[in-house]
Parts: structure tokens; C-alpha cells; sequence
């Protein structure tokens, strides 16, 4: 068996701009412009960078939430990309997603034991006795108690929520979790407690996570490798060690210099980027990132660069690193 659980290549996601009477198209808003990215099993792989820049597009995208553009999406040694709808609901059973937001992602007129027994209903999978005794060990597993199954979303915590869509998450047994930024809705004290119960589920089920996030600090607690996003591509990838010790490419390097540091006394030094970040319906020729650069060539400006290996796994996309 491959070691290898999802692997996407040249992964895109447009929206179409249409204007007139006639409704012609006239451009492309380009969500996700060309992703490649591979994810082993049993590793929780990070996906960073600044809000709009296609991380829960790409998320939503590998599942199918949302149709693709183009590209391929391997999982488990099968393509699903070009997967019906009908086909794609046996492909559910093995990836799963835990929302971004608590509130909104629970139906507020079920109680907990119907929204976690949901999935298990849609698959028939069970008997009746058979899915309240899961939904009651789902609960006590995500740290909740069983009676907690008859009371409604409204009773509950932000955390408490979270931990309820994380038990939904894991009703099918998956292989695959994708988690969209799960924990930027939660206070920063609840926001450890979540990360380590979903490092504990990881290690008790043997989950592999898609973890997508804003915060640099969150992703470096939970991630083995981290790939980072900007204006629909990703810009560099390396295991979690490597970029953070020494990131390579300008637009990361500013992003780590604005992760606040526990010290008082400690001053570091802040790379502020110029302008604003491009719109994706119009991106910059050449590199994405060059009007914002401080070290922008000639090339930059006409020339895309490829994300390349510059060694130890580290990939980056910038022609400083061309040779």
C-alpha cells in the first residue's frame, strides 16, 4: 500500500466575472490557480496564509464541495476528480470536514445524538440501538458526556460545539479529515484544548488532517508539514522545522516576522510589505508576490516561478533561488 493518501496536482477553482444584458463572461476570478500538493498518511499537513488567498477553496475543492476547474485529485490511489455525485458519496465515508465556524455549522433545530447520527443515516450504516451507542462513544471520546445527546446546539459552548462537529467528523471511521481553519473562531484558552484533542484523535484513529489556518503559531503546534498559500498558489512547502528555522521565500518571511514573540524584552525585526495583496481576477505577470518585494528582479515581473526542491524537501517558489 502507497504511503501516499491524497495527492493533488495543478488544482484550479475559477469563478467567472459575466457583465452586459447577455451576461457574456469577460474574466475569471482565480480562486485557485494551479495547487500541487501531496499529503502522507498519518501527517497533518498545514495550509497557510492571508485571508482570500484560496486555502478553504482548495479545501472545499478536493472535496468536491465545490466542482473543480481543472486539475487532478488522487485519493487513495483513485481519482475523484471527474467522480459523479453518486459516486463521490462513497468516497465521503473516508474524507470528512470540520467547519470553521460552531455556530453556524449545526442545525440548531436537531439535537446533538441526530446531527452526529446523521452521517451514519445517510450511509445506513447501523442499526437505530447500534448509532446511539456510537453517538454516545463519540461524545465521551471528544471530550463530552453522553446525556449531553438530547440537549440542542444553542446550549453549548463555542468549544463544546466545536467538539460536537469533531465527533460528527469521525462517525464514519474517515481516513482523511480536513479541518478549515477549526479552532480561529474559539478563545485563544480554548483554542489549546481543541488542537490537543484533535493531535490525541490523530494518534488514537489514525487520522491524517488537512489543517487550514490564518495563524502561524496554531499551524506550527499541530502541523508536520506546511505549505504556504498566496493569491491562489502555493508559494513554499517544507516540514514545519525547516520553515520556520529558515524560510526562503520573501512573502513567508514576512509572514513569520509578524508572529508575535512571549518576550518583552525581545525586539524583532518586522518585514512590512507595501501595498495591498492583488486581486485574483486580475493577478500581476510573472510572480504574484513581485509588486510587494523587496527583492523583485526583472524576471519577477514576466516570468512565474515554478516551485522547485532546493533540498531537504524544502520547496519554494522564487527566481532568487533559480541556481
Amino acid at each position: 500500500m502507497s504511503n501516499v493518501l491524497l495527492q493533488v496536482k495543478n488544482l484550479k477553482k475559477y469563478y467567472p466575472i459575466r457583465a452586459g444584458l447577455t451576461r457574456k463572461i469577460v474574466g475569471n476570478v482565480k480562486a485557485v490557480d494551479g495547487v500541487d500538493l501531496t499529503i502522507y498518511r498519518g501527517e497533518t499537513f498545514g495550509l497557510v496564509g492571508e485571508s482570500g488567498c484560496g486555502k478553504s477553496t482548495t479545501g472545499r475543492s478536493i472535496l468536491r464541495l465545490i466542482a473543480p476547474t481543472d486539475g487532478e485529485i488522487f485519493f487513495d490511489g483513485r481519482d475523484i476528480a471527474s467522480l459523479s455525485a453518486r459516486e463521490m458519496r462513497h468516497v465521503y465515508r473516508d474524507m470528512q470536514l470540520i467547519f470553521q465556524d460552531p455556530y453556524a455549522s449545526l442545525n440548531p433545530r436537531k439535537t446533538v445524538e441526530k446531527l452526529i447520527a446523521e452521517p451514519m443515516l445517510v450511509h445506513n450504516l447501523y442499526t437505530p440501538a447500534e448509532r446511539t451507542k456510537r453517538v454516545h462513544e463519540l461524545l465521551e471520546v471528544v471530550g463530552l458526556s453522553s446525556y449531553h445527546g438530547s440537549r440542542y446546539p444553542h446550549e453549548f459552548s463555542g468549544g463544546q460545539r466545536q467538539r460536537i462537529g469533531i465527533a460528527r467528523a469521525l462517525a464514519l471511521h474517515p481516513k482523511l479529515i480536513i479541518a478549515d481553519e477549526p479552532v480561529s473562531a474559539l478563545d485563544v484558552s480554548i483554542q489549546s484544548q481543541v488542537l490537543n484533542l484533535l493531535r490525541q484523535l490523530q494518534r488514537d484513529f489514525d487520522l491524517t488532517y488537512l489543517f487550514i489556518a490564518h495563524d502561524l503559531s496554531v499551524v506550527k503546534h499541530i502541523s508536520d508539514r506546511i505549505g504556504v498559500m498566496y493569491l491562489g498558489r502555493i508559494v513554499e512547502l517544507s516540514d514545519k522545522k525547516n520553515l520556520y528555522e529558515k524560510p526562503m521565500h520573501p512573502y513567508t518571511q514576512a509572514l513569520l516576522s509578524a508572529v508575535p514573540v512571549a518576550n518583552p524584552k525581545a525586539k524583532p525585526e518586522r518585514i512590512l510589505l507595501e501595498g495591498d495583496v492583488p486581486s485574483p481576477a486580475n493577478p500581476p505577470q510573472g510572480c504574484a508576490f513581485h509588486p510587494r518585494c523587496s527583492a523583485c528582479m526583472d524576471i519577477c515581473k514576466t516570468v512565474r516561478p515554478e516551485l522547485r526542491d532546493v533540498g531537504d524537501g524544502h520547496f519554494v517558489a522564487c527566481h532568487l533561488y533559480n541556481n
